[in-house]
């Protein structure tokens, strides 16, 4: 026994040297000579817009080995040589004004053992480079977020068949979305588009698909969803874009976080999208409409932080009680009837549902047992103003702006839904 833990311990104590030998190389191992022309070529045509920021550490007449010295560079030993793994351009630093220039081809394309490509947030332009998929094939993470890069997506990048992440939100880019980012990706698992000008329809997604998250909000996307779209999805934003249609095509049982808000999707709430996993849904500003469809069995109560957010559609029938447990719900500017669920009021004054708007709808009550004795918690938010009844004076404290001046609607239009006016 005393042997077998010997031998393990030097079984693990060679294990440990090895990775360290592979990622914090000796100085006295030189990095190959195309992967240090490379650094000089990046740092040729990018530079750091604060004095004294990410390049100061790039010293090329320093003895000391680029891989323990230079900012953002790891190496590891790949066939007895050391190459760079990992480029991480810029500081990260939520003060820092990154870096600007453009991105060098000729000396991304030499770091052909790179897994690892980032650019903190700058100001860098131009283009990303055409054929960074057939160059750099080892590549598993792409990240070139929020600076000003140009350009349609290069479609080589559907030829990474090792790539992770692919993250290239809040630039300028335009185009359409290459079909085989969405098909020929069998290892991609984060995929971030968001905040650029592309256009055209989503494209189709394979079955293969592992997708866990997917992000193209605030974008001029147009069309109807895919007929597939990957059931491993864990967090999907499509808003802010021209979508139309349907949902029924969303795939809900593993998504946590739903966000399809400020497009113009019609027709009904599918069922499953009350289900326990979707803690953050956003449905605001589509053309929904119908009643909200009744949980599914295994539906579970939404817990705290969970957040719902229905407004401005057309949705109409009673306000179910199975959203009672929501922490922030917004119901308002649809076309909801009938009394709030006891259940609704009970939560809000006992601080569970810290916001409920339920304006501009055509509610008849607001179940109260004394109006002049409820008082709202800290920090929660009710608005009841124009409905088909005359609020009572805690429904109205939190109303935005936008709910308007009028306390309730006129007689007439609550007739239109044969709603009676009655007092909250």
């Amino acid at each position: 026994m005393e042997f077998f833990n010997c031998n393990s311990f030097l079984q693990l104590l060679s294990l440990i040297l090895t990775l360290h030998l592979s990622i914090s190389p000796t100085t006295q191992q030189q990095l190959a000579a195309g992967d240090l022309n490379a650094l000089h070529q990046i740092m040729d045509t990018l530079t750091d817009v604060k004095n004294g920021g990410f390049f100061s550490t790039w010293n090329f007449s320093s003895p000391e080995n680029p891989c323990s010295s230079f900012a953002g560079v790891t190496c590891s030993v790949i066939n007895d040589k050391l190459r760079v793994t990992a480029l991480l351009l810029g500081t990260g630093l939520s003060d820092s004004p990154g870096l600007a220039g453009t991105i060098s081809a000729i000396g991304i394309y030499d770091l052909t053992e790179l897994t690892q490509l980032i650019l903190y947030p700058g100001i860098v332009t131009g283009f990303i480079p055409s054929q960074l998929g057939r160059r750099l094939k080892n590549l598993r993470v792409i990240s070139l977020t929020n600076n000003r890069l140009t350009g349609t997506i290069p479609e080589t990048i559907s030829e990474l068949q090792n790539l992770h992440t692919l993250d290239l939100s809040h630039n300028k880019l335009t185009g359409v979305i290459p079909p085989m980012l969405a098909s020929a990706l069998p290892e991609l698992k984060v995929l971030v588009l968001a905040y650029n000008n592309l256009a055209g329809e989503i494209p189709e997604f394979s079955d293969e698909s592992q997708l866990i998250h997917l992000d193209f909000r605030n974008n001029m996307l147009w069309g109807t969803l895919p007929e597939k779209m990957p059931a491993t999805l864990r967090y999907l934003s499509l808003s802010s874009n021209g979508l139309w249609g349907p949902l029924n095509s969303l795939p809900s049982s593993n998504l946590v976080y739903l966000d399809l808000s400020m497009n113009k999707f019609s027709g009904p709430i599918p069922d499953s999208f009350f289900s326990s996993s979707l803690s953050s849904m956003y449905l605001q500003r589509n053309n929904l409409s119908g009643e909200l469809p009744p949980p599914s069995s295994f539906f579970e109560s939404y817990g705290p932080a969970s957040i719902v957010d229905l407004s401005h559609n057309f949705l109409s029938g009673n306000i179910p009680n199975f959203l009672e447990s929501v922490e922030t719900l917004f119901l308002n500017n649809n076309h909801f009837t009938g009394k709030v669920p006891e259940e609704y009021v009970r939560n809000v004054f006992a601080g569970a549902m810290r916001t409920l708007y339920l304006q501009h709808n055509y509610i008849s009550s607001f179940p109260v047992e004394n109006p002049r004795d409820m008082v709202l918690p800290d920090g929660v938010a009710l608005c009841l103003s124009y409905n088909c009844m005359v609020p009572p004076t805690v429904g109205l404290a939190a109303c935005p702006a936008s709910a308007g001046g009028p306390f309730s609607r006129p007689f007439r239009q609550c007739s239109v839904f044969n709603i009676g006016n009655s007092i909250g």
